[in-house]
Formats: structure tokens, C-alpha cells, sequence
């Protein structure tokens, strides 16, 4: 936060718990008195649940928690905040929907697995970025506009920093295209 009031921003920070309608109903009433308004969201919340996670063997609890969190949690905080998103100051073009875009932007043909097995993370992404498409297409004849971001294996505390690119190699990655030489990322869905 300190470096975003440093640049001028207008920033606070609101903690919330994904999986929880009056944490988040919380948050969205302290946004809704701080400044009435919400001008970007970034779904970043995350659980992994361990590794590897065979899907022949994992606890059906830990699936649930991880589609609680990685799936419902950003449905739930995203339709928590869409009143206040649609107050945004900040307009954007209204563009037809192209799904393909997002679905294009990894080129699995030349994708290694990275990270292990995993039953449960990683088909919880797989159905996020369905919903961020789903978002994208009813929402596109407003002034939301929804974008994806896929990083790729970036180093953080969720995953002990066993990634293999630094954040800063993941956020290059959406501003200049794959470092590792895949076709251009095009983050946003319009």
C-alpha cells in the first residue's frame, strides 16, 4: 500500500476470507463508506491443499475446500462487488465477447508439467477460468471489463517457492509475451 500512496493512488487495503459471506460483506461495506466506489478487483486468493494429489487418492474434503476457495470464493467476492465495480469512474470500450481469445492464451502443445500431479489445484483453476469466461460474456455489454492472467509457475509462499519463474517473470510475461517463446499472452477477454 505504501508504494501505491507514494505513487499519488488513492489505495487501502480491505483483508477479507474468501470463503466466508460476512467476511466479505464486511469488506464490501468498508469499500462502500471508504469510497463508494471499486474501480479494479483482483481475484488472487488460493489454496493448494498439498502435493502431489493423485486424483485416485485424495480426500474429498480437501477437494471441496479447494473449490470452495479457488472456484466460490471468487464468484462470491466477485457478486459481492459488481455493485460497486459498476460505480467505477473508469469506462472501457464495449467490444463484443471472443472466448477464444482467453482459451487460446496457453499453448499446451509445449506445456512440461510443472509442480506435480495435482487432482484438486489444478483442475479448481481449470474451472475458474470457465466462470472468468462466463463473467466476461454477460458482462460485456457493460463498463466491467474481465480479464485472466496465467503467469505460469511463479515462485511464491504457495507453492514454497519451488516455481521456476520469479514474480516479476510472471507479470513480464503479460505485458510482453512468454520469455519462454509461446505466442503472445493476451490477457484480456472482450
Amino acid at each position: 500500500m505504501a508504494k501505491l500512496r507514494a505513487a499519488g493512488a488513492d489505495a487501502f487495503g480491505v483483508s477479507l476470507d474468501v470463503t466466508d459471506d460476512g467476511s466479505v460483506t464486511a469488506a464490501v461495506q468498508l469499500i462502500e463508506e471508504r469510497a463508494g466506489r471499486l474501480d479494479v478487483l483482483v481475484n488472487n486468493a488460493g489454496a493448494v491443499g498439498g502435493w502431489p494429489q493423485e486424483p485416485t487418492a485424495i480426500d474429498l474434503k480437501t477437494v471441496r475446500r479447494l473449490v470452495e476457495t479457488n472456484v466460490i470464493g471468487v464468484i462470491r467476492v466477485t457478486n459481492a462487488m459488481l455493485p460497486l465495480l459498476r460505480r467505477s469512474a473508469h469506462r472501457r470500450d464495449r467490444q463484443p465477447v471472443q472466448p477464444r481469445r482467453l482459451l487460446d492464451t496457453t499453448d499446451h502443445s509445449r506445456r512440461r508439467p510443472r509442480g506435480g500431479i495435482s487432482g484438486g489445484y489444478a483442475p479448481t483453476k481449470t474451472y475458474l477460468n470457465a466462470v472468468t469466461i462466463q463473467y466476461a460474456m454477460e458482462l460485456s455489454g457493460t463498463n466491467i471489463l474481465i480479464n485472466n492472467a496465467c503467469p505460469g509457475y511463479v515462485a511464491t509462499d504457495l507453492n514454497g517457492f519451488s516455481g521456476t519463474r520469479t514474480p516479476e517473470q510472471g507479470g513480464h510475461r503479460h505485458q510482453a509475451g512468454d520469455p519462454a517463446g509461446r505466442r503472445p499472452f493476451r490477457p484480456t477477454v472482450r
